[in-house]
């Protein structure tokens, strides 16, 4: 299991686009990948997963991704949120 925390920095959230882009990407992979927020997982291959969590400005996210490909799959989910201007 290979993980690592970020700091939401976009002054709207993590809305629909990109929550889109990090499901898409995140489902490439056979490992799971989760988003820890505030201590709930949810499902990254999961864009309902993902907006359920409400992830506002200035949240701290802990992508954990656990599996035969996760260290592909972190750094994915990392370039992920920076591709978006997320982090």
């Amino acid at each position: 299991m290979v993980s690592q925390e970020i700091t939401l920095k976009a002054e709207e959230g993590l809305h629909a686009r990109p929550a889109t882009e990090i499901a898409k990407n995140a489902s490439k992979y056979n490992c799971t990948v989760k988003l820890d927020v505030q201590g709930t997982e949810y499902n990254a291959k999961s864009v309902l997963n993902i907006m359920s969590a409400g992830i506002k400005n200035n949240t701290q996210i802990k992508i954990v991704c656990d599996g035969v490909d996760e260290d592909q799959a972190l750094t994915e989910m990392l370039d992920t949120f920076k591709s978006n201007s997320l982090v």
